[in-house]
């Protein structure tokens, strides 16, 4: 459709062109801004587990992730509801003020605890490196969560755009809505916890990727377009979250059982290294849905949590690995 400012004069615009860039380099500041303070929500996890005692870690790691995971699925469809309704100026004033007053809470209401540092915080980051080697446990956790995040990621940055495409030709609010069905995902945190506490974290695993492979063959039943195809599109969505949220719960709670004295440290690296999977496999989904559409996205993130499955089947028949 043609538009005023593909009319417009070549001489006019230069200066839209630079504040366009003015805007992406604001954008992009403020991005890193929020990427860089969002850290704070996976402080909250090691101290959690610190806090409580060990036959409850595994429920209230479960319970702390369980509001996380809420935050990471609403998110989306939260905001394309507030911008819909009100413009993108009151989803952001609404995040604003919501931080600013859970801050307050937080300050008020959580305990002190500072622990007397035992390395200098360079020697502190050295020792990551250190700590990665040093733990299998650490190394297949991070491992399963990052296929495991990597096939939610993927989905969920690929799903809206099949969504608005001519076969479905969903709205952004029948979009939002249709993202809003997967948070029942979440519930899956706190069954997760209380599962690895009474000693079932193994069986929960491979639970949790069988599913998370399962929704990715669910995805792609019905014709595209059709009730059938969007119905399974939700269970699928449902499900997948269900399994991340599972399989995370469960591996954090394999991490934090390593050691008190480094559990910040553990946290730090197990999370690192499953968002970098996560970041991976949105672009390999991006890259994918361009060039082969929903299928070939699909058997994509299919192979993600397969990859995680054969990987975890290894695991009894290696010596001096725990069976977390």
């Amino acid at each position: 459709m043609t538009t005023r400012a593909d009319c417009a004069p070549q001489a006019q615009a230069s200066p839209v062109g630079g504040a366009s860039w003015m805007t992406l380099l604001l954008a992009t500041a403020c991005g890193l801004i929020v990427g860089l303070s969002s850290v704070a929500a996976q402080v909250l996890v090691p101290f959690a587990a610190h806090l409580a005692p060990e036959h409850a870690r595994g429920r209230v790691v479960g319970n702390v992730m369980s509001g996380l995971m809420l935050g990471i699925m609403l998110a989306r469809p939260v905001a394309s509801l507030v911008a819909d309704l009100w413009g993108w100026h009151a989803i952001f004033a609404g995040s604003a003020v919501g931080m600013a007053l859970l801050a307050a809470v937080l300050m008020r209401l959580l305990p002190d605890r500072r622990p007397a540092p035992a390395v200098r915080y360079g020697a502190l980051l050295a020792s990551m490196w250190r700590l990665l080697c040093a733990q299998p446990v650490l190394r297949r956790r991070a491992a399963y969560q990052a296929c495991m995040f990597g096939a939610f990621s993927l989905f969920w940055t690929t799903v809206p755009l099949w969504l608005a495409g001519p076969e479905f030709g969903l709205s952004q609010k029948g979009i939002a809505l249709f993202a809003l069905a997967g948070v029942a995902g979440a519930v899956a945190a706190p069954i997760a916890g209380r599962q690895a506490d009474r000693g079932h974290g193994q069986g929960m695993t491979m639970f949790a990727m069988l599913l998370a492979a399962g929704s990715f063959v669910l995805g792609q039943a019905g014709t595209p377009g059709s009730p059938l195809a969007l119905a399974a599109l939700t269970i699928a969505a449902i499900a997948l979250d269900f399994g991340v949220a599972a399989n995370l719960v469960v591996g954090q709670r394999a991490i934090f059982a390593l050691g008190a004295a480094y559990r910040s440290r553990l946290n730090g690296l197990f999370m690192a290294i499953f968002f970098t999977g996560g970041a991976v496999a949105s672009a390999v989904g991006a890259w994918a849905f361009a060039l082969g559409g929903w299928t070939l996205t699909s058997w994509i993130g299919f192979g993600l949590p397969a990859m995680a499955g054969l990987y975890f089947a290894t695991q009894r028949r290696l010596a001096g690995v725990p069976r977390h």
